[in-house]
């Protein structure tokens, strides 16, 4: 039987990097349900699609196939056969994929992507809904979160460091309005799933969040 550790919470609380780094540690698969969003999210801007407009978002949907690729461990999105595990990164991306994950129709394109691999691999996947929605029956489930200012300075000080210009009260701004949609959107609402451990990283390193969680898996 597959062990499946959920982890969910608002943008920037840093989900990604501490899965990443604690299924390493586990040696379990790890499964970004957010890049797998934006992916498709990716697909709507590139061909035009207004994201604000579900119609046409929902019957785009069936011309994506999203699979996910393994490279030295590091997991690559792919788009209709391109790697696109780059492109996704932009911030109007997130902001898409904010609006357009909020569609039943793209919604239910990957969820029964995600469960199968779920259901074959020893997995860590993280997301907004993971433990409330795509495994409700994950053995370990954490909400990780931090506050807006913290995650807004983490986002800020990643572009700088690769020479993008941003403005901190901007990305602050940005965060602010994508945890509102999340939390208040009609299907799959952000929230801790009731057996969720909380996990506030605002005062913590990435590697004692990851210890923490490792902690958990071994109790």
């Amino acid at each position: 039987m597959s062990y499946n550790i959920a982890i969910d919470g608002p943008a920037g609380a840093g989900k990604s990097t501490i899965a990443k780094r604690l299924a390493a540690k586990l040696s379990y698969l790890y499964v970004d349900t957010g890049a797998m969003y934006r992916a498709m999210a990716y697909y709507f801007l590139i061909n035009g699609i207004p994201v604000e407009k579900e119609t046409e978002v929902c019957e785009a949907c069936d011309g994506i196939e999203i699979a996910l690729a393994y490279e030295d461990g590091i997991q690559k999105v792919i788009l209709n056969g391109t790697d696109v595990s780059g492109e996704i990164r932009r911030e109007e991306v997130g902001s898409a994929a904010s609006v357009t994950s909020s569609y039943p129709a793209v919604r239910q394109k990957l969820l029964g992507i995600q469960r199968e691999i779920a259901g074959k691999n020893n997995v860590i996947m993280d997301g907004r809904d993971i433990g409330t929605c795509i495994l409700p029956n994950a053995q370990l489930k954490i909400y990780l979160t931090a506050s807006v200012h913290t995650r807004a300075l983490r986002r800020y000080n990643e572009l700088t460091e690769k020479g993008v210009s941003c403005d901190l009260a901007e990305i602050e701004h940005d965060i602010e309005e994508r945890d509102w949609r999340d939390m208040h959107r009609e299907i799959s609402p952000l929230r801790a799933a009731d057996d969720a451990v909380t996990v506030d990283s605002s005062e913590m390193t990435i590697d004692e969040v990851v210890d923490t969680i490792y902690r958990m898996t071994l109790s």
